[in-house]
Parts: C-alpha cells; structure tokens; sequence
C-alpha cells in the first residue's frame, strides 16, 4: 500500500526533515538512510517501522543541518611542518625568499574544516528529540495508509459485488446442463442413427448421467460462494488481512479454472473467463492491503 509523510523539527543549532514514503510490495522491506553517525537513530526507525507496518517498500530519509557557527577548523601540524621545512630548504638553496605562513595555510588540506564535538549529554538530548519527531511522522505515515485502505475498501468490495453476480451467472446456467446435455446427446445419435428408437432407453439414460456428472459444477459453485463469504468476513475484520485475502485469491482462481475446464455450454465458459478476469483485478488489489 502507497503512503507519505513528510514532518520538520529543530533542537538548539539541528535542523531535520523526517520523509517516509512506501509502494505496495508483497513483503515488508524497509530502507533508511541516515547522515553519518547516526546509527542508533537508523536502527529505530527500522524498528518503529517494522512494530507499525507488515506489507510494503518502505524508504526513510533523515537530512538533518548544522548551523554555521557549530563549524570549526584544525591545522594538519605534521603537514604544516613538514612543509615548513621544505620551503625553508628551498629558499636557503636557491637564494629565494622564504614563503609567508599566509601562503602555506592556503595549501589544500593543510587547514582542516571539522564539525564541533558535542559532549555525550547533548547528543543523547538530541537523539530523544529526533525519536520523538520520528514517531509523529510515524504516526502520520500510518494514517495516509489508513486512508488509501479505507478507499480500497470501496474497490474490493467491488470487484467482490462482480464476482458473485458472475458466480451466480454461472449457477443459473448449471442448473439448465443437464437438459441441455441429454438434448445435444440425443442430437448427435439421432445424426449417426437412421432410427434413434432402436437405441436402448436405460443406456441412454446412463450415458447422459456420465456426461452431466462429468460436467457438474456445483462444488466449484459452493466452494466458490463460501471464499465470497470469507472475504467478505475478513474485509470487516481489524487487523491485518492482506495475506489471508491474498491466499483467498488463489482458492478463487483454482475453482474459475475447474468451472472453466469442466463447461459444457459456450456461455458458462464465457463466465467463466470473465470471472478469472475480475479475481485477477481482485488479486491485483489485494497487494496493495496490509
């Protein structure tokens, strides 16, 4: 299932922006990504996430800001040295004057721009602010999801609406096999023989029970019947119910396919075939439920 939030905060000179952002995936996989050094932030966050969400690729961004006086520089002194005394034996050698320490500072890497140390009371401060700031955007991240669910209620319920008036379709038409087999056998008999009375009744008779049987549908139907039932049930169900519907989808297409297989008039295979059509929308749906 889609979601995003997307939440801002401050504390002393930390600047963030917490960002999460999912797509429907069979399974939960959770990437973060973190600045340098905050390790312990990333392991919350997957965890918060993992504890909140059971379906879905999920990505977590943190970019988070320093203000400018919390900047500091070192000098490289074994550089500086080191450089000291190869222009000072450079002038002396060839009757030069000696480089100013303006020009030597100037040198790439010599002056070394570093971030402020804090102490270790200040960042455990900062990290429970950054927590906190993470469980509201959590929060909000849920309930866009929640929202989008709730629309996808309509939808499935829905397709669930289609594939019962088609089952019922298909029930109807099941009803009328039997009659219409024994016509198309006696049809048939009737083309091979010159006087179809010479055939005994109590054959003919056994012949078109083996035939109807071989095309009776009536447990696709109920089995089918009962999976709407299920559905239906775990659709008004709290919790998670994205992999029970998900397993629901594939009792669904067992079942189209037999009643497909066994279809003994064009318009049950017409049904049929447009059955399998909506469980596939159904089960593309399905993904997108947690």
């Amino acid at each position: 299932m889609t979601g995003f939030a997307r939440a801002t905060g401050q504390w002393e000179k930390y600047n963030w922006t917490w960002e999460i952002k999912s797509v429907n995936g069979r399974n939960l996989d959770v990437r973060c990504r973190t600045p340098s050094g905050l390790d312990g932030i990333e392991q919350m966050a997957r965890k918060g996430m993992k504890n909140a969400i059971a379906r879905g690729s999920v990505n977590i961004n943190l970019q988070m800001s320093r203000e400018t006086d919390s900047t500091a520089f070192k000098i490289n002194q074994d550089m500086l040295d080191a450089l000291v005394e190869v222009a000072t034996e450079t002038a002396m050698k060839n009757h030069l004057p000696q480089p100013g320490l303006d020009a030597l500072l100037a040198i790439k890497d010599v002056i070394q721009y570093v971030e402020a140390e804090e102490d270790e009371d200040s960042v455990k401060a900062r990290d429970v602010v950054l927590q906190t700031s993470f469980d509201e955007v959590l929060i909000a991240f849920v309930a866009s999801r929640q929202t989008e669910g709730a629309a996808m209620q309509d939808v499935l319920n829905g397709l669930l609406d289609e594939i019962e008036r088609l089952v019922k379709e298909a029930d109807a038409l099941a009803q009328e096999l039997p009659d219409l087999i024994k016509q198309r056998y006696m049809d048939k008999v009737a083309a091979l023989l010159d006087d179809k009375n010479t055939i005994d009744p109590e054959r003919l008779a056994q012949e078109v029970v083996l035939l109807a049987t071989k095309a009776d549908i009536k447990e696709e139907i109920d089995r089918l019947y009962a999976h709407i039932a299920a559905a239906r049930s775990h659709m008004t169900a709290t919790g998670q119910i994205g992999r029970k519907l998900d397993f629901l989808t594939q009792e669904f297409n067992r079942e189209a396919n037999t009643l497909c297989s066994k279809a003994a008039d064009i318009r049950l295979t017409d049904v049929g075939l447009s059955l399998k059509t909506t469980i596939d929308q159904f089960r593309e749906q399905v993904q997108n439920i947690e």
